[in-house]
């Protein structure tokens, strides 16, 4: 593709993260990514090219071998002309969401990550003009820590995301909890699958996306910017699942086109479609950690109704779902665990700092860096060597933790769905679907100790602010405190 004889009319804003941009084509199932920097820290270009190459190389040679071949799309670097980036970034400038301009899109080097657009079925070899949905969904952690390491007993009962959405709400970033937890999610159980959807669904917050032909009709823009409306959705929607529009409008529509979608959602989520290396590696067997979190609505619901188990099926080895959950469980010592190890590599590192490099904490990423996060001995023999796997395997845990999901669809009729691409079923149509995934930069080195200061905030306002209030005992207790105030009045 020759971006340079391009018009950057043809480019739109897409969206961006921490650390970079992204611009779509209007018509080509491409996209741009740019790396930002803070204003007056620009890195040189040489810093920029290796920083991009590093981002392709650990798509390519790790998590590939965790997720797929079909499911990572790593890309490749190239070069744009100064002139075609500038104007580019003068064109997207006003779409950005004002929290994101505190960095600067990069238009000194030339250098960009070509991807494939993955709002567009994967690969793609199927007609243009036929409608195109696409679902993104950031799943989260999906199993609750079941190391010795962990210090708070409610970190074994309640999951990190339930617990972390109630200090975003007091911090403000969003304006009410969501009722949905990872865990019912990577259940495999699809009545607890559908009530996580369906949660996303009502709050969206960053965790849940919907695109359209490539443009976002469902989902929170920026914090709390929420286009959450489901008969706007509904609208958009119907074509998809009810060609013929045979359907009556109004909420029964609306609750039956939801229900669709979640269905068809589910049985993405649940298929197979690769294989990989690491697909058969377990960190360890489900069953030796509990696989429900006590603070999941649909769990609640439960036990307001006398059962005090949850069923999970289990999740089939081959799906995506699957693959993501192994990679998480490499965070085997939880972050408590995890820190004092840290800190182990970090006094090596100030005795022997030019042994950075051969420690590969900043890369290269490649084989023989896959190759040790393959030791999933937890048995600390007080080596630097020990310590430096546990980071790195943390740093693919969080990584996975952090990734999104992308399900495309697109509908086909029965004679033109063929054997070579798969094809999910509803109750009107029949679509044939990709799923990938993204958002798979390697979580820096340096975030540990602000994860190791950030789940002490968590948990203990969740300790302090909820658990004291859910608590029968501590509840009635806050009662007759209440009940014995006496208040004083100047008169």
């Amino acid at each position: 593709m020759e971006v340079e004889k391009m018009d950057e009319n043809e480019w739109k804003y897409h969206g961006e993260g921490n650390q970079s941009l992204v611009v779509s084509h209007c018509q080509r199932c491409v996209v741009l990514r740019f790396l930002k920097s803070p204003p007056n820290q620009n890195k040189t270009s040489e810093e920029i090219l290796h920083h991009l190459q590093n981002i392709v190389d650990f798509g390519k040679h790790v998590m590939k071998q965790f997720f797929g071949e079909n499911y990572v799309h790593h890309g490749e670097i190239i070069q744009l002309p100064l002139d075609f980036v500038r104007q580019l970034c003068l064109k997207v400038q006003p779409e950005r969401p004002e929290s994101r301009c505190d960095k600067d899109m990069d238009t000194l080097s030339g250098y960009a990550m070509c991807l494939p657009n993955l709002t567009r079925l994967q690969p793609y070899r199927f007609v243009e003009h036929r409608p195109i949905l696409c679902i993104e969904i950031k799943p989260k952690c999906g199993f609750i820590p079941f190391s010795s390491h962990v210090s708070q007993e409610i970190k074994h009962k309640v999951c990190r995301y339930c617990m972390h959405q109630h200090l975003k709400v007091a911090n403000g970033k969003w304006k009410r909890p969501s009722k949905y937890c990872p865990l019912d999610l990577f259940s495999g159980n699809k009545q607890r699958m559908h009530f996580a959807l369906k949660s996303l669904l009502q709050e969206a917050q960053n965790n849940l996306k919907i695109f359209k032909n490539g443009e976002l009709i469902y989902g929170c823009k920026d914090d709390q910017d929420s286009v959450c409306d489901w008969n706007e959705l509904a609208r958009h929607l119907k074509p998809f699942f009810f060609p013929s529009n045979g359907l009556v409008s109004g909420p029964h529509c609306t609750r039956t086109i939801v229900k669709e979608l979640i269905h068809v959602i589910t049985m993405a989520l649940l298929s197979s479609t690769d294989a990989c290396r690491a697909g058969d590696m377990k960190t360890v067997p489900v069953s030796q950690g509990r696989s429900y979190c006590e603070a999941s609505a649909f769990n609640k619901e439960l036990v307001r109704n006398g059962k005090h188990k949850l069923e999970s099926s289990g999740l089939p080895r081959g799906c995506l779902l699957y693959k993501t959950l192994q990679a998480q469980m490499l965070d085997m010592l939880d972050i408590e665990g995890l820190y004092p190890l840290y800190n182990r590599v970090e006094q090596y590192l100030e005795e022997f700092p030019e042994e950075r490099s051969t420690l590969q904490i900043d890369g290269p990423y490649n084989e023989a860096f896959y190759e040790k996060l393959l030791d999933l001995s937890t048995e600390d023999d007080g080596t630097v060597a020990f310590a430096l796997t546990k980071v790195q395997q943390y740093r693919i845990a969080m990584t996975a933790k952090d990734c999104s999901i992308m399900i495309a669809l697109s509908p086909c009729l029965q004679d033109e769905c063929s054997e070579q691409r798969p094809v999910v079923l509803t109750s009107k149509s029949r679509f044939i679907f990709s799923v990938s995934v993204l958002d798979l930069d390697l979580k820096p080195y340096e975030s540990i100790p602000h994860q190791y200061k950030l789940d002490g905030k968590i948990v203990n306002y969740y300790l302090k602010n909820v658990q004291a209030k859910d608590d029968p005992v501590m509840s009635n207790l806050f009662k007759e405190n209440e009940d014995c105030t006496l208040v004083l009045h100047k008169v």
